[in-house]
């Protein structure tokens, strides 16, 4: 597939997916009457990001992933962002329910919504309205979705808050669930680009013997209060060579169809702890796994599945460094990927603009970082060398 293809594929996937939420939700007006708009504003969008590319020769990307905080609440195993220094230590513990290890409910978290380091002298977090001004410049050139990670974004309230402002965008709420209670619903209710994705392990068990005691329990009563609210949801299971089978069979998606999932994102396992590689896909795993997620679409109508990296290969190599998406990080540094933090620009000083221009990404997508061999997962992660040799090579140019 050449990235004339993908440009047209990532469209083409963008559009089928939002007329199947809209079809989702034909019974909820409110949900209807904003995925109607969501798919009109779609259509334009494509149409912007192909305008912004001939008239200023920059290929724009569909989608973002943003680290908005660098705190949370549960200190699960294998975690990406404390592994890669997003995540820092709370300044001071959160009170939990006896024998449990999450808060006892929002309200628990207020007064840490102050910003925190991000990495080593990399300064303080961005403010809400930094925020909001970058997906504003983004939702201008035509990027349709940004992917709200940390941290524990619910962790940072005043940010969600402000960037729901900017109505031409849809924020998937990358959440571990525990901190969802009345103030958050009525926030949800009202901002209804705001969507809240659940994070879990597929069963209680190894939810909770990743995230801590009790946390599916928790994750499951967000679930029912989302379902009953009647709100879109989703929930997001990082998929392992262990749990592939159980986490994508039939009876597995009924249940999440049964707490009312609508999205299910499969995040493809990144060992970013030794001893772990043997749990990360290899090509085979993952054209089982699409394999799978082609018979899950044409069984399940009412449920929108996606995975994460995805078949790189079909697609023509890695989706990073903006061909497909890139990662700004909690202090604004832009970098290829979640799973690749390596930066030499700053979309606070150079706008999504000028970061999608940064030497580091015009030399991940003119080299062959793209198309790298690797075992399977993420491509920019198997290759972290030759990417921090490639931010040598920009400092001394």
């Amino acid at each position: 597939m050449t990235n004339i293809d993908l440009a047209a594929y990532m469209s083409g996937s963008i559009s089928r997916n939002m007329a199947k939420a809209y079809k989702n939700v034909l019974s909820n007006p409110r949900e209807a009457k904003f995925a109607f708009r969501m798919q009109q504003l779609f259509a334009k969008s494509e149409k912007r990001r192909k305008k912004v590319g001939e008239q200023e020769g920059i290929d724009v990307p569909p989608f973002l992933i943003c680290s908005i905080s660098t705190i949370c609440n549960l200190h699960c195993k294998g975690c990406y962002a404390r592994s890669n220094g997003i995540v820092e230590t709370l300044p001071q513990p959160l009170p939990v329910r006896e024998g449990s290890g999450y808060p006892l409910d929002e309200d628990s978290v207020a007064g840490l919504s102050a910003p925190l380091p991000h990495r080593e002298g990399a300064g303080e977090g961005l403010s809400p309205d930094q925020w909001k001004t970058i997906f504003t410049e983004a939702a201008d050139m035509g990027i349709n979705f940004s992917l709200l990670a940390g941290g524990e974004p619910m962790m940072r309230k005043d940010i969600l808050e402000a960037v729901a402002e900017v109505k031409d965008m849809i924020f998937p709420i990358f959440t571990n669930g525990t901190l969802i209670g009345p103030a958050y619903l009525e926030f949800l209710r009202k901002h209804l680009n705001m969507v809240p994705i659940i994070s879990i392990e597929g069963t209680a068990m190894g939810t909770d013997e990743r995230r801590g005691q009790g946390v599916f329990r928790r994750a499951m009563q967000s679930m029912e209060l989302l379902k009953q609210a009647d709100l879109f949801f989703g929930t997001s299971i990082t998929v392992t060579t262990e749990n592939l089978s159980m986490v994508t069979s039939s009876e597995f998606i009924d249940q999440l169809r049964g707490y009312g999932c609508k999205i299910v994102f499969y995040i493809e396992y990144v060992p970013t702890e030794e001893g772990t590689e043997h749990l990360a896909f290899t090509d085979g795993h993952v054209a089982e796994m699409e394999q799978l997620l082609e018979q899950r679409r044409e069984e399940y109508e009412d449920i929108i599945f996606l995975s994460f990296p995805g078949d790189e290969k079909a697609l023509g190599g890695c989706l990073a460094s903006g061909r497909g998406f890139f990662h700004i990080g909690p202090d604004g540094s832009a970098e290829p990927c979640p799973f690749s933090p390596f930066s030499d620009s700053n979309v606070v000083e150079l706008g999504v603009r000028g970061a999608l221009q940064s030497p580091l990404f015009r030399k991940i997508r003119a080299a062959r970082a793209l198309g790298w061999e690797h075992t399977g997962g993420c491509t920019l992660f198997e290759h972290r060398e030759e990417i921090e040799q490639m931010i040598e090579q920009t400092k001394e140019s």
